[in-house]
């Protein structure tokens, strides 16, 4: 049989993607394999001129995990259907199917998930666009971490030399001054630093002044960005939020309106609490058994509670929703930041969806009042439980 009548039979595939090849495993209709493939990816042509010849409208499965981007962009030049899956969950079916993990079986594997009856191994695939944006975070936030790593490496050759200063902050303007004339010769107050300590210290100053000439490189490019985006500047406006934090939801959600709603918003965020505690609910104790998940996404996580702390610190509704489970901050103040970030996931959601400025007091939802009117009937419920507060009454006959 000619490979061209073998494609006309493929109904769906399944791709095992790594750095220099793939391994591809086709299926017809029946689920039967018809063909396996090995692409490999250096020679970008010969890759090209090979995908040319797949079947168009043919979903083809990928795992959503490092170094997909650029093959799934060339098969969507090439008006081939990529689709990705969600890593976690391949993995657990494949566990729960006692396969082996080899490259023909993952293969194997994905090529089966076109079958299911519904898509929850689907995930979203973000765009060139969306991805490029999180390129320039993603840099900004390496950028960061080098410069925290340099001061660190300065501050140790303080400590080792026995380099004393007053400075509350040694890399402000005055503390610079100072760097810039012990670099000169390494003379300090009753300290002469070696040649090897001084060449050290010179090296890391001038890469620290690197770093930061990067960063202000990527806050000009981004302040561009935001003086053209209307999302960006409603984002910018919301309590805690500033530049950075605003380009980070963005390139991190992509699109708000692949979430239902904002608890799903929350839980990708991991800012939903995980409950284990099972057997009768005590009213007077605080739940146990909660935690905050790991699977999902680190970056928006950290965002929401940086913009928490920036929140709390402006005062207003934020420091009260702060005070009132923290004890007015005496006590589980990161629970208390977890609970500012979950009510700014709210605000991000309506903000961003509904495409409106942030307001302090926003107007009243369509039937509050019925709804407030049976809340003080029948009491509000416990958070995540769905019991109600007060006892009901049975009825009686």
């Amino acid at each position: 049989m000619s490979t061209r009548s073998v494609y006309d039979m493929v109904s769906a595939g399944g791709m095992d993607v790594h750095y220099k090849f793939s391994q591809v495993t086709m299926r017809d209709e029946q689920g039967q394999v018809v063909r396996r493939e090995r692409l490999d990816h250096p020679d970008r042509q010969a890759l090209r001129d090979r995908l040319a010849q797949w079947p168009k409208g043919v979903p083809f499965v990928m795992e959503a995990s490092f170094g997909w981007g650029w093959v799934a962009d060339l098969m969507n030049e090439l008006e081939l259907t990529p689709v990705l899956s969600n890593c976690l969950k391949v993995e657990r079916m494949r566990k729960a199917r006692g396969l082996a993990k080899t490259n023909k079986k993952d293969a194997d594997l994905l090529s089966l998930l076109p079958s299911e009856k519904d898509d929850w191994w689907k995930v979203w695939m973000a765009p060139p666009e969306v991805r490029d944006q999180r390129e320039w975070m993603r840099y900004r936030s390496g950028l960061v971490k080098i410069g925290t790593q340099t001061q660190n490496r300065i501050h140790a050759i303080f400590h080792r030399h026995g380099i004393f200063h007053e400075f509350s902050d040694l890399f402000g303007a005055k503390g610079r001054v100072f760097l810039a004339e012990l670099c000169k010769d390494g003379r300090a107050p009753d300290v002469q630093l070696a040649p090897g300590a001084l060449t050290g210290l010179r090296g890391q100053i001038r890469l620290l002044g690197h770093v930061r000439g990067q960063l202000a490189e990527v806050a000009k490019k981004l302040r561009g960005q935001l003086n053209r985006s209307p999302l960006a500047k409603r984002l910018d406006g919301i309590p805690g939020f500033g530049l950075i934090l605003a380009h980070t939801l963005m390139s991190e959600i992509g699109e708000i309106v692949r979430f239902r709603n904002h608890r799903k918003v929350a839980s990708y965020s991991l800012l939903s609490p995980i409950a284990d505690d099972t057997g009768e609910d005590d009213p007077g104790r605080p739940p146990t058994g909660r935690r905050i998940g790991k699977r999902g996404n680190v970056t928006l996580k950290w965002a929401f509670i940086e913009a928490a702390h920036g929140a709390v610190r402006s005062g207003g509704k934020w420091r009260k929703i702060f005070d009132r489970y923290t004890d007015g901050g005496k006590k589980d103040r990161n629970r208390g930041y977890i609970k500012v970030a979950r009510e700014l996931v709210k605000v991000v959601d309506v903000v961003w969806r509904k495409g409106v400025d942030y307001t302090d007091n926003p107007p009243a939802r369509p039937r509050a009042s019925r709804r407030n009117k049976a809340r003080r009937y029948f009491g509000s419920t416990r958070s995540g439980t769905g019991q109600p507060c007060r006892a009901m009454t049975a009825a009686q006959s």
